[in-house]
């Protein structure tokens, strides 16, 4: 009954750190700005960071199970 929510907290991890990645990865190939208004040196890492840790997480909920 536990493996539910540990299987619906990986996917959403998971899915959200792919989209954020790609979305971000997408952005600076075109040098368009990962964020607006935000200093482009500071807001690409910060993303990479935010999609790779969301991966992370995710990962590391399925292999909980």
């Amino acid at each position: 009954m536990d493996r539910v929510p540990a299987i619906f907290a990986a996917t959403v991890f998971l899915l959200f750190g792919a989209a954020l990645l790609t979305w971000t990865g997408a952005r600076a190939l075109h040098r368009a700005p990962v964020a607006e208004g935000a200093r482009p040196a500071l807001a690409l890492p910060l993303a990479l960071l935010a999609g790779g840790t969301s991966l992370a997480l995710g990962v590391w909920c399925l292999g909980r199970l």
